[in-house]
């Protein structure tokens, strides 16, 4: 089922969302978060931009075919805990899906260290590094309330707040369905 993407305003996109009790069967909704964010094009989705506030992302890079790292990046990340975040910060422009039209340079760890449940409810810690470390520091901000945009300079947040505005009524031009808080 592919499910509407919630846009910038709306409430649940800046709670911190819950952890899923273990075992708890979740197929259903990693199989809908793929299939939405595929009929969206993305590369990531944290499972607040459908509307639930649990902590659960998917990511899926092989899109990204000038990032050639990226093309078995396809992983479900289940109750995950950032459990450090090292090596230089680099500057890359980010978008997101619930917040569309908007392309901003956010700056990031090189390495992140990130213990989380695959499908299975198999525990992992794992190391990240460049495009996928940037993915899933994206995607965690997502479950811990936060947005890309958070990182800008007031300046650049002024200057934004015309279209973030916009956004939050749905007026945008996008080919996904979305969700807009005050539509």
């Amino acid at each position: 089922m592919i499910y509407p993407i919630v846009v910038y305003g709306d409430p649940v996109l800046r709670k911190r969302a819950v952890d899923i009790k273990k075992g708890t069967d979740v197929s259903q909704v990693i199989a809908d978060m793929y299939e939405t964010m595929y009929a969206a094009s993305g590369i990531g989705l944290a499972a607040p931009q459908i509307g639930k506030s649990i902590r659960l992302f998917v990511v899926d890079g092989s899109s990204l075919e000038e990032e050639p790292e990226l093309l078995k990046f396809k992983q479900v990340f289940i109750n995950p805990t950032l459990l450090d975040e090292f090596d230089e910060p680099w500057d890359f422009e980010e978008g997101c899906l619930s917040i569309p039209g908007i392309r901003q340079k956010v700056r990031r760890a090189e390495k992140v260290k990130v213990k989380y449940f695959d499908a299975d409810w198999k525990e992992h810690i794992e190391e990240f590094e460049g495009m996928k470390a940037r993915i899933i520091q994206h995607e965690h901000d997502h479950l811990e309330g936060k947005l890309f945009i958070d990182y800008l300079t007031p300046l650049k947040k002024r200057m934004l707040k015309g279209k973030l505005a916009d956004i939050s009524k749905g007026v945008v031009d996008i080919d996904y369905q979305i969700l807009a808080p005050k539509k």
